[in-house]
Parts: C-alpha cells; structure tokens; sequence
C-alpha cells in the first residue's frame, strides 16, 4: 500500500475511475460489436495523442469484457481496488532505489511476469484481459518480449495496448494488432472533464477556461495546465502584444525560484514553440522557422542540465522579440 501512495500515477483521476467515457463512443461501440460476436481479435492498439482518453478507454473495454454476463457493478468495483484476479497491467514499474523511483521504461522482466499472468486460468470463468499502459515505454528487448505474448495469445484472452506513437512501435508488433484510433476530444468535452474533477478544491473558470483552450483536445494535457506557472506565464506573454524589457522581465521572474516546478518551465517553452511555429507559418518567416529550432534546443539542454529557468524563459523571449522585429 505504501507503494502504491507513493506512484505519482495513483490519483483520484485515474483512468480506471472514470464513470463515463468522453468523445470515443464510437470506438466503444466498434469494440461491442466485435464482442457481441464471439470472437473478438485478441489485441487491439489503441492510438491517438496522449492525454485524450486512450486509457480510459482502455479499462472501459476491459469492464465490459470481464463483467460480460456477470455482475458489471463487481467487476468495477474490482477494478477500481486494482483486485480484479483477471485483469493484468504493464507499465513502468519502481526500481530498487531509495527512494523507490519509476523506471524510464519497462522492462522485459515485467513483460515476462505479465506473460505469467496470462498462463493462469481465469478466476471468473471468463476471460483474462491485460492493459498495456504504455507501448511507448517499451525497449526493444521488452517490445520482442510482448510481441510473443502477442503472437501466440492464450485462450480466451484479450490485450488492450495503448500508444501514443505508433509509426515508433515495432512494426510487426503493430501489424498483428487491430488498429483503434482515437482522435482529440472537442472543447465541451474537455471542459466536462475538468468541471467533473472528483478533487476537493475545485479548478476556477478561468483556470478551465484557459487549460480547455491551450489543451488541444487533450484532458491529460489540460490536467497539467490547471493553474500552471507555465501556462499561466504563456497567458501573460499571449496578452501582451507590446512586448518589451519590461514585459519580458516580468514573465521571466515566475521562474525565479531554483526549485520552481521542471514541469512549469516546460509547459511554457511548449506553449511559446507552439505559438512561435504557427507565427513561422502564418508570417512565412524562415528567421522565426530558425528561432523555432534555436529555442528548442536551449530548452533541452535547461532541462537535462538544469540551468536557471527565469535565465533561460529571459532569454528565449528576448530573441523572440528581436526576431519578431525582424520579420
């Protein structure tokens, strides 16, 4: 239990909790069909951009094909506990250190303990689903591992791989999978996920507002930008189309602190290259086309250096100002 409190994926928001899914009722009903059937494909990868609800969907499929003929209100329940005995998960899991951390990928000792989930009889009677949360987190040595499991699937067994980037996944891997991808949600149903947040202190409107605009389609994106430092630093420079020094200046100083947020710096420099690249197009700048790549570069090394924050927003919008001038 004490792990579990301590992975930073276990929230109240977790994908496995959501009592409706938003936006992807047609890839449900595909997913029905093909069960109502009889015999469903054993793997089915389920794509799109990350953030826009492919693991919910995901347990969402899992419920139904667990709970088929049984009690549905039992298998939620199981679900939500993580006691379900026919329900595998692969992801990340925690390496031996102290503190416990999450590991960068997922190994192939996991794959082949998951591969040992599926050897047992299920305790239900019915079949034994395995969620894949995610591929993208999958070396080669894991890929290959999971791609057996893949090729030869025990009876009456059904995996559900998520993936954010599928041209990267193994190629045979995708090819013995069928294919459900999903798109970006509309704005209303990002905003319904973020009104319907089961948290204490509830998000203001303008905390939804601007987290709805600059997600994309994206509740896991919106969820990060939810009283963001970043996203609010980016709504400061957006507003401000005299920008100058002193503007710049101002911006900057959010990042002042040292152990300010990594994740608020990144937010903001996505946001700026997002809105720098559509300014490269719109205007058919090649000087902000290379500003674009100058400044992605100098994010990176911030980040995996970590060099002063407030230092490097500074700078980047400086340039920015310069290049703008100039185009």
């Amino acid at each position: 239990m004490a792990e579990d409190l301590e992975d930073p994926r276990e929230v109240p928001w977790h994908p496995r909790y959501a009592e409706s899914l938003k936006g992807h009722g047609a890839a449900l009903q595909h997913f029905e069909a093909a069960f109502a059937a009889g015999r469903p494909h054993h793997a089915w990868l389920i794509t799109g951009p990350m953030g826009i609800g492919k693991a919910t969907l995901a347990y969402k499929l899992a419920m139904r094909a667990l709970s088929h003929g049984g009690d549905s209100g039992q298998t939620t329940r199981w679900v939500h506990a993580r006691s379900h005995p026919d329900l595998g998960l692969l992801e990340r899991s925690f390496n031996d250190s102290k503190p416990k951390r999450l590991r960068a990928e997922i190994s192939v000792d996991d794959v082949r303990q998951f591969g040992g989930f599926f050897e047992r009889t299920a305790s239900t009677g019915g079949w034994k689903v395995g969620i894949v949360d995610c591929v993208d987190d999958l070396n080669a040595e894991s890929a290959n591992a999971l791609l057996k499991l893949v090729e030869e699937p025990p009876v009456k067994s059904l995996l559900l791989l998520v993936c954010h980037q599928p041209g990267r996944a193994l190629r045979t891997l995708r090819s013995r999978c069928l294919r459900l991808p999903l798109k970006p949600l509309a704005a209303a149903e990002t905003r319904a996920i973020l009104e319907a947040l089961p948290v204490d202190k509830k998000p203001t409107t303008d905390a939804i507002d601007r987290a709805t605009r600059l997600s994309g389609g994206s509740p896991g994106q919106a969820l990060q930008l939810l009283n963001s430092t970043g996203a609010k630093a980016f709504d400061q420079f957006a507003a401000n189309s005299g920008r100058n020094a002193s503007t710049n200046t101002a911006i900057a100083s959010l990042f002042s602190s040292r152990a300010a947020a990594v994740a608020d710096f990144e937010i903001f420099m996505d946001l700026l290259l997002n809105w720098l690249a559509g300014e490269a197009a719109h205007r058919r700048s090649i000087t902000l086309a290379e500003l674009h790549a100058q400044l992605g570069r100098k994010a990176a090394i911030t980040t995996a250096y970590n060099l002063d924050r407030r230092v490097a927003v500074l700078e980047a919008l400086t340039m920015l100002e310069g290049a703008l001038k100039a185009a």
